[in-house]
């Protein structure tokens, strides 16, 4: 009992396919994103009261919702950026959900993820959006600019493209730099330098990517997180780039017997992450740092040193996968889910403070 625990702490069933969940900042409150029977997109608002989960507003929409984000809002306005199933980003405003604030059509297709920085105080400079299409290409977008994006991320015409499945940004520790990193179905991770508008890194871990997650948004580069299909995860170490091939080294583990969907970053620690999977299992994990991250080649250049992975707790709550994933920005331990049999979770992970 000296490890942490995952104790289920309020569950919900809903009538619609959930897709993704939200911690609005600075509250007991969560929003679920989904999907009606009849292809509506579904917004719900619910609040913790009492050991139970209190459905406290919702609203229906005429595309149905693949995910979101409060990462570019302001702390004083909480506002909501969504992807949906028909290519459009919006963003809204909770207090007052008849239309969007902001709305451009993002995509030729499906918005399958999307990520933001430079709000709620997290990460310097512009507050900006990023999403990844099923139509192959990943776009940045600035809330205060209409209908251009800032930049567009996507393969040359003579190129094959491939259904982006995730983006994330990190790199955030100044007002001038920021990079943003995307998975795609047939392995690909790309790093791209937004300052300087260029191909940082690129590698392939040969499974289609789930999911990208840096450890920080807000600090130089230090590690990141890709979950696969093939029950792998693979934690990048991104201080030291190998001359040898230009590569960061990784440490690699098999987990949960089915695709990794998620993978999310305790904010109180950024070295104990979450992940879950296929089967509707959550695995608590810890990166353990070498004695020396940095080593030197028979060259004498500079190769970084993987580090280690301890498993602290796992637990199965759902027979089918879990498609969202939130911790709590402001209590420790305590985070939402949603999961494909059309229920919602409350889980508190005990013993943190003491890792």
């Amino acid at each position: 009992m000296d490890k942490p625990q995952i104790i289920l702490y309020a569950q919900k069933s809903v009538n619609f396919t959930l897709f993704d969940c939200k911690w609005i900042p600075y509250s007991a409150k969560f929003v679920l994103l989904g999907n009606h029977a009849r292809g509506t997109g579904a917004i719900q608002i619910y609040e913790l009261e009492s050991g139970d989960v209190k459905l406290i507003k919702e609203t229906e929409k005429l595309k149905a919702f693949k995910c979101g984000t409060f990462g570019a809002s302001k702390v004083e306005t909480r506002h909501l950026a969504t992807g949906d199933f028909d290519g459009n980003l919006n963003i809204w405003d909770l207090e007052k959900m008849e239309t969007p604030i902001y709305s451009v059509k993002a995509h030729k297709e499906i918005i399958n993820a999307i990520d933001g920085v430079g709000g709620l105080g997290i990460g310097e400079g512009a507050p900006e959006i990023v999403t990844a299409s099923r139509d192959g290409s990943v776009k940045i977008w600035d809330p205060r600019q209409k209908d251009l994006p800032v930049a567009v991320i996507e393969a040359a015409e003579n190129e094959t493209k491939r259904d982006a499945w995730t983006a994330c940004f990190g790199h955030s520790y100044n007002s001038h730099e920021r990079a943003v990193c995307s998975g795609y179905d047939n392995g690909d991770i790309k790093l791209f330098d937004l300052r300087n508008m260029c191909l940082k890194w690129e590698a392939n871990v040969k499974n289609g990517v789930c999911c990208l997650e840096f450890d920080r948004k807000d600090i130089i580069m230090n590690k990141l997180l890709a979950t696969t299909l093939e029950s792998k995860i693979h934690v990048y170490d991104m201080r030291t780039q190998n001359d040898a091939n230009e590569g960061f080294v990784k440490v690699t583990e098999k987990a949960h017997d089915s695709t990794v969907w998620l993978g999310k970053h305790l904010p109180q620690n950024r070295e104990i992450f979450m992940t879950c999977g296929g089967g509707g299992s959550m695995y608590l994990w810890k990166y353990n740092y070498p004695s020396s991250r940095v080593t030197k080649d028979s060259n004498g250049d500079e190769m970084g040193v993987p580090g280690t992975l301890s498993l602290l707790q796992n637990v199965g709550l759902s027979s089918q996968p879990i498609s969202g994933f939130d911790w709590s920005p402001d209590k420790l331990g305590l985070a939402v889910s949603t999961s494909f049999d059309q229920t919602v979770r409350v889980t508190v992970c005990t013993k943190l403070n003491t890792i």
